[in-house]
């Protein structure tokens, strides 16, 4: 009977752990400057620039190679659009171990924020994960516009919006949250000094995505 109750016990404060740990949200050094910063916790999966039609470099977590089919091309056109005719789109996993917040990668104002259902594929494919649930945010200031899209994935069903539009914004301040694994793809235009790699881990509001040329912010 003993060893029952102490593997109850155990289970209890495993739980506890976990939603303390996966709940958490540590202060953030934003950098200064002219810099696009992380919009989540995660490791990068996909970097794509779409004046290329080709995918940079192949993620090892996708664990097979990606071709961007047509219609998959068509879909990331579609998203980046509004942004700037060339883009990066910057695809970053967060798995139930990273911190879910997601934060602003620039200063700037909401000019659009965007809601659509869609279905729960899991959140490290890049290719089924276009057709997930999704959220998006635009942000733009004087010299930039960049979009943020919040993806739910297989376990990730609850995706929080912190912001509305007309809203100004810091550079990274917290603009909302998805549950569990899920992912958050950036699109920003290409003619920025991109400063991240496939399989990087980085930090919203802290890791320095890119830096804007020309000094903008």
């Amino acid at each position: 009977m003993g060893w029952i109750i102490t593997s109850f016990i155990t289970v209890i404060l495993l739980v506890v752990f976990f939603l303390l740990n996966f709940y958490r949200d540590p202060e953030r050094k934003v950098p200064k400057g002219s810099s696009i910063v992380a919009p989540a916790d995660g490791r990068i999966i996909s970097i794509i620039d779409t004046s290329k039609n080709s995918r940079m470099r192949v993620s090892s977590l996708a664990h097979n190679s990606l071709k961007i089919r047509k219609g998959l091309f068509g879909k990331i056109k579609s998203l980046s659009r509004e942004i700037s005719k060339e883009c990066y789109v910057i695809s970053i996993f967060m798995s139930p171990f990273d911190v879910h917040i997601n934060r602003a990668p620039i200063q700037g104002i909401v000019t659009s924020v965007k809601y659509k259902k869609g279905t729960f594929f899991k959140a490290y494919s890049l290719e089924k994960s276009l057709e997930n649930e999704k959220n998006e945010i635009v942000i733009e200031n004087k010299k930039l516009k960049v979009k943020v899209i919040q993806i739910a994935g297989f376990l990730a069903r609850r995706i929080k919006c912190y912001v509305k539009k007309n809203q100004n914004l810091n550079k990274g301040q917290k603009i909302g949250m998805i549950a569990l694994s899920s992912q958050t793809t950036m699109i920003i235009p290409r003619g920025v000094d991109l400063k991240v790699k496939i399989n990087q881990h980085v930090k919203a509001g802290e890791t320095i995505m890119a830096i804007v040329k020309n000094h903008q912010s």
